[in-house]
């Protein structure tokens, strides 16, 4: 690979990274404000906002982890948890700093938006570190067992697993803090699993696309991963 290609591969490999760590903290931000769907008339989904770009970062990951290697895609998950305390410390010391009377936004209406921020963030990041070394390490699992083919399976098995030990880690530590009552408990589970499910298969065919575009520029082979990284 020449110098050309290879300075436009880590462009596009901090492009990701960037992406990944504002979907991450975005999340952790927005997440008090919930919302329903019912895109089949069956079943309700009741959600937080902060679900919206959580998605994201899964694929990115995969993404990240086929092209890049699971060292690279490590590293990215470890930034994103440096990027989402430095964030939280930044709304707590402006929780903490009072404003002035002709404030647009008062005291009373700051904290009451990013009050729970650092509890969320806690709750939000031991989920956040079971399931995206789970994903990552799944993936590549997968790929061995597959030598580099069905895409599909590795980004989907992986996905579903980690998923489920995400969504049920950060509802239940919402829940023991006291951010969450209990009674919605099996709701919010059921409804932020089932969502992440349909996400998750609805950006597959995204997945491939992404990927088949990479293989193309950079010339990989079949399972074939961007080394000059590692």
């Amino acid at each position: 690979m020449n110098q050309k290609l290879k300075s436009e591969a880590f462009t596009i490999y901090l492009i990701l990274a960037s992406m990944f760590i504002a979907a991450l903290v975005a999340s952790n931000l927005i997440f008090q404000k919930f919302f329903y769907w019912n895109p089949f008339g069956w079943f309700r989904f009741e959600l937080s906002v902060g679900i919206l770009p959580y998605p994201i970062t899964f694929l990115i990951t995969d993404i990240i982890s086929e092209i890049y290697g699971r060292k690279k895609a490590n590293q990215v998950v470890i930034a994103g948890i440096f990027a989402s305390f430095f964030s939280m410390l930044i709304v707590l010391i402006a929780n903490y700093t009072p404003a002035i009377d002709n404030s647009p936004i008062n005291n009373q209406i700051f904290t009451k938006v990013f009050g729970l921020s650092p509890i969320a963030v806690l709750a939000s990041m031991l989920a956040y570190l079971f399931a995206q070394f789970i994903d990552i390490r799944l993936f590549h699992f997968w790929k061995r067992k597959t030598k580099g083919e069905h895409l599909w399976l590795r980004n989907n098995f992986s996905t579903f697993a980690s998923q489920l030990i995400d969504t049920v880690t950060v509802v239940g530590l919402l829940c023991i803090f006291k951010v969450l009552p209990w009674n919605i408990f099996g709701t919010l589970v059921l409804s932020g699993f089932l969502f992440k499910i349909i996400i998750a298969l609805l950006d597959t065919p995204i997945l491939y696309f992404i990927v088949y575009l990479f293989k193309k520029r950079f010339h990989l082979a079949k399972g074939e991963e961007i080394s000059f990284f590692k």
